[in-house]
């Protein structure tokens, strides 16, 4: 996995976040989580039937999963009254199944071997859960416990970096740090939206969720298409 991999990544969450937060405020709870249900599902088909990786494809299936994935863990709150903490606790543990099946059945969680059927559901409902787990973790540390959105985006960017200089320098099997890294990647990307969107009194910025999600919209844009045309050209002669 290239930095661009991780840098779309991050942004794919940041843009789930205040995109699911401008969809439930402008279409009302319902309304939006059917439609992004409904786009999802479109996305996912859509994926499923590429027999290549497609920067295009592939990155709007993430970025349906980021705002699915957020819109399943605030209706979980804010409908359901369930406490951040508790809802991190099924989705970790639900992640958790996934990869237990995953390994019993594929003998393994590289996502290298990921190349359609079997594989590819469960690299999928992973993803899902990543984003929902870190959805929760997120907002669990920036409002229950109280921190803001900068501090708990500030704490999630050094966290990150514990699995890539653990995969350095302590041989952390890559897998492992691969997966830690990727349900990291949520609430980081998330916080820093989220501080840019909210208003003053909860601690941001006071951009507006919609002005962010357009912004994070345009970048992600220009980066998968800039993946799209490194994809066509030739490789570098050995020098």
């Amino acid at each position: 996995m290239t930095a661009a991999f991780w840098a779309v990544k991050i942004l794919t969450t940041g843009m789930g976040e205040t995109t699911s937060d401008y969809l439930a405020r402008v279409l009302g709870p319902v309304p939006a989580v059917a439609s992004a249900g409904l786009l999802l599902a479109a996305a996912l088909y859509a994926q499923s039937r590429a027999r290549r990786y497609v920067p295009a494809v592939y990155w709007a299936a993430v970025v349906m999963v980021s705002v699915f994935g957020t819109m399943a863990a605030d209706v979980a709150h804010v409908a359901l009254g369930v406490p951040y903490a508790a809802s991190a606790l099924v989705f970790a543990l639900a992640l958790a199944a996934v990869f237990l099946l995953w390994r019993r059945s594929e003998g393994t969680l590289a996502v290298e071997t990921v190349s359609g059927g079997r594989r590819e559901i469960f690299y999928w409902s992973a993803v899902l859960a990543t984003f929902a787990l870190g959805t929760a973790v997120g907002d669990l540390t920036a409002a229950t416990l109280g921190w803001g959105y900068l501090t708990s985006g500030l704490l999630f960017a050094a966290l990150i970096a514990v699995p890539a200089l653990g995969h350095r320098l302590l041989r952390l099997p890559a897998v492992l740090a691969f997966w830690w890294a990727y349900v990291l990647t949520r609430p980081l990307g998330a916080c820093f939206a989220d501080w840019a969107g909210v208003s003053h009194q909860r601690g941001g910025l006071d951009l507006g969720t919609g002005a962010v999600s357009l912004v994070l919209g345009v970048v992600i844009l220009a980066a998968v298409l800039r993946l799209t045309a490194a994809m066509g050209r030739p490789p570098r002669p050995a020098t």
